[in-house]
């Protein structure tokens, strides 16, 4: 789940759920999801559908938005309504935005101003941020960690009725990877597409609707390597030579580095069982036994070398002392290297 600096998103809309109001939210990071769905909770909580035509106001904010029309906008008193809501979108282009602490320093209390910052944080050393901070709310939105994503796809499922096997989640984390609004498009096209009567999202499924292939895709080339399966490994990366488009190797590589860095932070765990390897790294029991089955195929010392190699192979495909090589050899050599 995404971070704040105050209140957690859960607390957030459980505050709104509620109609614990703050008179300002600043919404702010690098995860445009949550503060989206933050953003629709106010709008569509606050207000009923008749006091909504005069009491609520988007401002959509370019680099010419003057800071005084959203004051003014904030300053004004509701018609027959308590509050009145100003959500003021695309944040991030006012030249400005730090005008507008005089106002959240004595915000209306008849007014709830949300200020929805997206692709990065409002400079915290400004007093806008503290005199918010007093008086309302700040949500630092943070992109997910590849490993949080199969957590969120379940929970997204949850409520709708819908389970997911882990194969299926695997291919969705990593063809679409931590942006959740597209994420979320997609996993509703496969709720729509889930035949009559089953609740239960499949790699058939994923493939047939999302175009990913359940044979051949990284998840299957991560579990090959953790298996040292030489011959599935092998197959897979012929398959990504012939269609780099869908499977760049840049993002193959970030994939193999992630297992072997986790690998690496696991050999020097305090407690190597599966309980304690989950409380050092942070991570669920399948995950943890994916490593300990890693573990007794690549040494530390190994771990260490394959490391080293994809930092090599990242810099090659980069550009970088690439030769003459293609793309495709310098994958192979990868593979051939971390499993021989």
């Amino acid at each position: 789940m995404a971070k704040s600096v105050g209140p957690s998103y859960q607390e957030i809309i459980k505050g709104v759920e509620q109609r614990q109001f703050a008179p300002v939210y600043l919404l702010m990071g690098e995860e445009s999801y949550y503060i989206d769905k933050i953003s629709d909770a106010i709008a569509s909580t606050v207000l009923t559908e008749e006091e909504q035509g005069f009491n609520q106001m988007v401002i959509y904010c370019t680099r010419d938005t003057d800071v005084t029309n959203i004051i003014t906008a904030a300053k004004r008193y509701p018609m027959m309504s308590e509050f009145q809501v100003v959500i003021v979108k695309e944040a991030q282009n006012l030249l400005k935005i730090d005008e507008l602490s005089d106002y959240v320093t004595n915000p209306s209390r008849s007014t709830i101003l949300v200020i929805c910052h997206k692709n990065g944080n409002v400079d915290k050393r400004k007093k806008l941020v503290a005199a918010i901070q007093k008086n309302g709310v700040v949500y630092e939105s943070q992109k997910l960690k590849d490993s949080a994503l199969p957590g969120f796809i379940e929970g997204y499922l949850k409520p709708k009725g819908v389970t997911i096997d882990t194969n299926a989640s695997m291919m969705m984390a990593d063809h679409i990877g931590a942006d959740l609004n597209r994420m979320v498009g997609e996993l509703d096209k496969l709720i729509i597409a889930l035949p009559k009567g089953e609740s239960k999202i499949t790699a058939d499924l994923v493939e047939e609707n999302i175009g990913i292939s359940k044979e051949f895709n990284n998840w299957e080339l991560r579990s090959a390597i953790i298996q040292k399966d030489i011959f599935k490994a092998n197959r897979i990366i012929a398959y990504f030579e012939s269609n780099p488009k869908a499977n760049p190797p840049v993002a193959t590589v970030a994939i193999i580095f992630s297992l072997f860095a986790s690998m690496m932070q696991a050999y020097y765990a305090p407690e190597k069982t599966e309980y304690g390897l989950m409380q050092h790294l942070g991570m669920g029991s399948w995950q943890v036994k994916d490593l300990m089955i890693a573990m007794k195929n690549y040494t530390a010392r190994k771990t260490m070398e394959v490391i080293a190699k994809l930092r090599e192979t990242d810099t090659k495909l980069k550009g970088i002392e690439k030769g003459s090589a293609s793309d495709g050899e310098i994958m192979k050599e990868l593979i051939f290297f971390i499993l021989h």
